[in-house]
């Protein structure tokens, strides 16, 4: 307390000061028309541009839980609408019968790890079997697939990223019957590689690569990418086709788990039939 009387006493000019200015400052703004009014201005430009930044601030801290209520949101539409898909631009536009609907679950998941510059990359989610999570489920994002679930805990699961050269997906070229077999060849994560489509097939620059349906995990139609290039290797009867991927590996948050409610039936079947 002493101490602060001496800091008191030692600049109690320049607290007089301060104390008059602010005085004068009061007088000229109310008995002045012309300063009050520009006063009052500035004041509410100042307050409102402060105002601006903290609820941009807010908005800021507020985006990962509207990410994430957007998230459950899409999946929980997913779910309710018939499963046979078709792509539109980026978008999926749903078709199909009441027999084929309700085939799929989708649930939200974020992605609490992702590499990319791996030889073996693989996606990390923040829910697991107590979320309904299991392995050889499919993971998408709204640009296309992601990759298949490969091992579960209570809580986290780990997904084999399309970015990976011992995952294959089916797949085939949007408005054909040709399909074959999309994989990572470990040069980009912007492009892969579509193999099996016969040398007879009209492929163009351009043209769609979608899930073709023909496995358990993924439905028909999702996009994996778009024609990038076209080599017929010499004494070859398919092409070799560059796919430049619709998804961006680089910047996952948020994606969806899919899973195929009858899924143990179709394996159980194909299983009895191979004996």
């Amino acid at each position: 307390m002493r101490n602060f009387l001496r800091f008191i006493l030692k600049h109690h000019f320049t607290f007089l000061f301060i104390l008059l200015e602010f005085v004068a400052f009061v007088l000229v703004v109310s008995y002045n028309q012309n300063q009050r009014a520009l006063y009052l201005s500035s004041s509410s430009r100042i307050a409102g541009g402060l105002f601006e930044k903290v609820d941009n601030v807010e908005q800021y801290f507020a985006l990962k839980e509207i990410n994430q209520e957007l998230s459950n949101e899409n999946a929980f539409l997913r779910s309710q609408m018939p499963t046979s898909f078709r792509q539109s631009n980026d978008y999926f536009s749903m078709v199909g019968d009441s027999a084929s609907m309700h085939q799929y679950k989708y649930r939200a998941c974020k992605v609490v790890n992702n590499t990319v510059r791996k030889h073996f990359n693989y996606v990390t989610l923040n829910k697991g079997t107590k979320d309904g999570i299991k392995p050889d489920m499919g993971v998408l994002c709204n640009r296309g697939i992601v990759g298949i679930v490969i091992k579960c805990n209570d809580h986290y699961s780990t997904a084999l990223s399309v970015l990976n050269p011992r995952l294959k997906v089916s797949a085939k070229l949007k408005g054909s019957d040709f399909f074959g077999s999309v994989s990572w060849d470990t040069k980009s994560i912007l492009f892969a590689t579509l193999d099996e489509i016969p040398e007879h097939a009209n492929v163009s620059l351009g043209d769609q690569v979608i899930t073709s349906g023909y496995s358990s995990t993924f439905p028909e139609g999702i996009l994996i990418g778009t024609v990038d290039e076209v080599l017929h290797p010499d004494g070859e009867s398919f092409y070799k086709i560059k796919v430049k991927l619709s998804t961006d590996f680089a910047k996952l948050s948020y994606v969806e788990v899919v899973e195929n409610i009858l899924q143990e039936q179709q394996q159980q079947l194909e299983e009895d039939t191979k004996l």
